[in-house]
């Protein structure tokens, strides 16, 4: 909603979209709100992170000066799940979940440590403070070394595998080798904007390999359009699942105006796929309910929240050549920040359940969450579609 209301220079849901980030802060300011308190995890956590990251880098309207800005909030984000960082199982990683009681504390999975290499490299490039870049650093060469939750594909020539995750039993041996849209989407753009702020060879090595990667989401037998293919063409699509694209095409979009050698390919698809979605947006009583199904030619029966934030955010990802790239305090960005932000929190941690005290550490389940920070994508396509 934050790029909508930048792309299309349109203030109609500003005020609301403001609410919406300001009222999720919670007491700590940290996006640990006392409602979500006892579920959130690392990934939802992170998704908020994301919200403020493109709230910061468009200039959206700011808070007022006695109120951390957006990227003191994305600050406090980072430091907050930067401190559960867990030596003690496999080498290092984030844990899925950050509170013991929940079902997959014992599971450390690709999303809960890309979000934070993502986060991490973005704070990087707006800051140009390497803190940052180190953390963005450590948490890759986790995932693509140690881990083995990224690995290079045996078919395909330059390019990576990316697996979901592995429980902590075992010292994370054993792989679940489901392969998810998001999961690739946040590693190629999260090398992106490495790429972009250090120019560094390796950065653009290895997002590559993504770029490459990524293809075994585009259906060939149907124009290249998107699809989520562990689970779509079975039908078997979490509502989680049926979100996935929305970020992925959103990371899509950030890959082409951040690594120009990669504007065409990847233009291409977004283009094939906005067709297909808006063709997917013909049904249900009102007429443009959105389906999962791109390739089908019209609406394929489904609909919900994942089936508007996915088709929005392909369509409007059409527009994202037309302006310039995320702005960084150096080229024109506002947002006030705090590098010590969420340093003391009272929020239980998921590495020792302590309250949050690590100042010497920082120089510098998802449905829930994202019902909260985009409930009003499918508020809003109901008014764009009359």
């Amino acid at each position: 909603m934050i790029d909508n209301w930048y792309f299309c220079q349109n203030d109609t849901y500003e005020d609301l979209i403001y609410n919406a980030l300001m009222n999720q802060r919670g007491t700590d300011k940290d996006y640990i709100p006392s409602n979500q308190s006892l579920t959130e995890g690392n990934d939802d956590q992170s998704f908020w992170g994301f919200a403020v990251l493109e709230a910061m880098e468009r200039n959206f309207t700011n808070p007022p000066s006695d109120q951390p800005g957006w990227l003191a909030l994305a600050q406090a984000v980072y430091n907050t799940i930067w401190a559960r960082w867990d030596t003690e199982y496999c080498g290092g990683g984030l844990r899925w979940q950050i509170f013991t009681w929940n079902k997959g504390y014992d599971y450390k999975n690709t999303i809960s440590n890309a979000s934070l290499f993502f986060i991490a490299s973005r704070l990087a490039r707006y800051t140009s403070n390497d803190t940052y870049a180190n953390t963005a650093e450590t948490v890759y060469d986790w995932l693509t070394e140690t881990s083995g939750f990224v690995t290079s594909s045996n078919s395909t020539t330059n390019a990576y595998v990316v697996y979901d995750g592995a429980g902590i039993s075992g010292n994370c041996t054993s792989l679940s080798t489901g392969e998810w849209t998001y999961n690739y989407g946040i590693l190629m753009a999260g090398c992106a904007y490495m790429y972009n702020h250090t120019t560094e060879t390796k950065w653009e090595t290895e997002l590559e390999k993504y770029v490459n990667g990524i293809s075994i989401f585009y259906n060939t037998s149907n124009n290249n359009i998107i699809y989520e293919r562990q689970c779509q063409q079975s039908g078997s699509c979490t509502n989680d699942q049926r979100s996935f694209k929305s970020i992925f095409s959103r990371c899509l979009a950030m890959t082409a105006r951040l690594a120009p050698q990669h504007e065409s390919d990847i233009m291409k698809v977004i283009e094939a796929s906005a067709e297909g979605a808006a063709s997917s947006c013909s049904g249900g009583s009102d007429g443009h309910t959105c389906g999962m199904n791109w390739g089908y030619g019209g609406w394929d029966g489904w609909y919900g929240l994942g089936e508007q934030i996915s088709a929005l955010e392909i369509i409007q990802s059409t527009l994202v050549l037309q302006y310039d790239s995320p702005l960084t305090n150096d080229t024109g960005g506002t947002s006030q920040g705090d590098t010590e932000a969420g340093l003391d929190t009272n929020d239980v941690t998921n590495v020792n359940d302590i309250t949050v005290k690590q100042k010497d550490k920082v120089g510098a389940a998802l449905a829930t969450t994202i019902t909260l920070v985009v409930f009003v994508g499918l508020s809003v396509w109901m008014v764009l579609g009359d």
